[in-house]
């Protein structure tokens, strides 16, 4: 529920920054001298867009909040780990801090606080996406899964040269790369007024590697998951689902340079795309194209980091958990 309240409120948060709406209320915690959760409702919904966005983003921000509080509060009733204890405790303090990134970023007036608090949402969602892995049912079944298959294999496999224990380091650099590309895309969207004229192109450049880079690591990964025959091949699913993630993500890029700065240069003027030559400003179009692309990187990074524990879990964990042995140890949760 936390990671399904998360996605739409960094959706939320992304048309906040296209629309240039961080500061359609210039108070905080408060709505225009209101409690946040007592702010007329009828003011809201029929106020100025960019209000009804900014304090829509707000209020989804304190339904992640108490869900978090509703995790750690079942994490310490039912679960016995006492990682995943600090965990969500971790997760609540991250959540916290993404709220008073906001808030001093409306108090300062700050561009810089935007785009850390832009970067911060992304990784949030991952932590969020995170606890959903570790606390669902395949995480415990998969350590026992896992030790059967390395009894029968015996082993290392490898393909064509490649050991498969190279692969879970892919997907933590799958993982690391789509952040990075994240930060990058967030330095596009928030260049610094002191910024030389050439430090758009830049990031448009290393915006580009590094998207380049995360399509070779995620097509390598898949492409080492079908040739090898080993116990991963039940994640093959989750690898083809991020790659086409990261397609739908290399055509909204494309897609968001249009609405935002025209065609390349390299296409000529033919009839069908002189047409959509004009993109109104802050028009519907351009905002859920540029709010698409940006989300979706988010939605890359949670797939990214779901891919990674999977595999991490399966190749190198050791069996927390056992039928038997949960009864004889009171039931201690894996």
């Amino acid at each position: 529920m936390l990671a399904a309240v998360t996605f739409p409120l960094i959706w939320v948060g992304g048309l906040v920054t296209t629309y240039d709406a961080g500061m359609a209320v210039p108070d905080w915690p408060g709505t225009y001298g209101y409690n946040l959760l007592l702010y007329p409702v009828e003011t809201w919904i029929a106020g100025p867009w960019d209000l009804f966005i900014e304090h829509g983003h707000r209020l989804l921000g304190v339904v992640a909040g108490m869900l978090n509080i509703a995790l750690v509060l079942a994490v310490f009733r039912w679960d016995r780990r006492v990682w995943m204890r600090y965990f969500s405790l971790g997760a609540l303090a991250a959540v916290i801090l993404q709220g008073c990134l906001g808030g001093f970023r409306v108090l300062l007036d700050d561009r810089q606080l935007a785009m850390l608090h832009g970067c911060a949402g992304p990784a949030f969602f991952a932590v969020c996406v995170a606890l959903c892995v570790v606390t669902s049912r395949t995480w415990r079944e998969s350590a026992a899964g896992g030790a059967a298959s390395e009894r029968n294999t015996g082993s290392e496999q490898t393909v064509v040269g490649v050991p498969l224990s190279k692969l879970p380091a892919l997907t933590v650099a799958t993982a690391a790369a789509a952040y990075v590309q994240l930060v990058v895309g967030a330095l596009m969207r928030h260049v610094p007024v002191t910024a030389t004229p050439n430090f758009f192109a830049w990031t448009v450049y290393g915006h580009l590697i590094v998207g380049g880079l995360v399509t070779a690591l995620a097509l390598a990964i898949v492409w080492l998951m079908f040739r090898g025959r080993n116990r991963l091949a039940g994640l093959r699913g989750l690898a083809n689902t991020l790659v086409i993630l990261i397609v739908c993500q290399l055509l909204l890029g494309c897609a968001t340079w249009v609405v935002n700065y025209y065609w390349p240069g390299w296409v000529p003027d033919w009839s069908w795309t002189a047409r959509y030559a004009l993109i109104e400003a802050k028009g519907w179009l351009q905002t859920m194209v540029v709010t698409a692309h940006q989300a979706m990187g988010s939605l890359i990074i949670g797939v990214s980091v779901w891919l990674m524990l999977c595999v991490y879990r399966r190749a190198h964990v050791q069996p927390e958990f056992h039928p038997a042995g949960a009864a004889l140890a009171g039931g201690v949760v894996a």
